[in-house]
């Protein structure tokens, strides 16, 4: 990791995932986000599965990437389910793909059936598309996430992340930092969850997030406070 303490709005867009996952998002919303993604030059747009085809199109060597979501937002779905999630997703033009891990899994302590399951979707992903896990960090104790952060690098994931924003909590400095600390300099850390302002989005890449989800991003990068996700 680049030990920097600030950054440039085009760094900092260049490591945003324009965000829109809200059920009533139409395609005109999403045709909108994908358009600000290419004009800001944003590392993906962040949306859910159906959208997925719309957004390849729109964003047709662009360059910008495109995410979505699996096993969203509870995490609770089969591993087989999530892996053909992911699967599906990929054949449609994703990029990159942003799964939920299984909380209750984890909590009941239950560690190698958690690795499995992550393990599933990596295999999935596996040459075609970058894997995040959503550890929704809210839900656990400092223990908790740095076990489940250790089963995500052994698992062979490519990033964790912090939350859905359909949970407890968003994104702290604090959660972050340990992320960071646990899976090392070679795995990216997401923050995701009420980042809606440039300073929040300096924080958390000051703590070592090296991308960030958010649907503010036209005010994180343009000095405004955005609302949402």
């Amino acid at each position: 990791m680049e030990n920097k303490t600030n950054w440039s709005s085009a760094e900092v867009a260049s490591m945003i995932d324009h965000t829109i996952l809200k059920a009533d998002a139409t395609k005109a919303d999403v045709i909108a986000i994908c358009q600000e993604a290419k004009e800001h030059r944003f590392a993906t747009v962040c949306v859910n599965a159906y959208w997925v085809p719309l957004a390849a199109e729109q964003l047709k060597g662009s360059g910008v990437g495109i995410t979505t979501v699996v096993g969203f937002p509870l995490g609770a779905t089969s591993t087989a389910s999530k892996a053909f999630e992911a699967s599906q997703a990929i054949a449609d033009g994703a990029t990159e793909i942003d799964m939920v891990l299984n909380i209750g899994l984890l909590k009941s302590g239950d560690t190698e059936a958690v690795k499995r399951d992550v393990e599933g979707v990596v295999e999935a992903c596996k040459g075609k598309a970058a894997l995040k896990v959503i550890l929704e960090t809210g839900m656990l104790t400092d223990e908790e996430k740095v076990t489940a952060c250790k089963l995500c690098v052994e698992a062979g994931a490519d990033f964790v992340k912090t939350s859905t924003g359909f949970g407890k909590g968003g994104a702290t400095a604090e959660d972050i930092a340990l992320m960071r600390r646990t899976v090392g300099p070679n795995i990216g850390v997401k923050a995701s969850g009420g980042v809606r302002d440039l300073e929040t989005a300096l924080t958390m890449l000051r703590a070592g997030a090296n991308r960030i989800g958010a649907s503010s991003s036209v005010a994180i990068v343009t000095g405004g406070k955005g609302e949402g996700y």
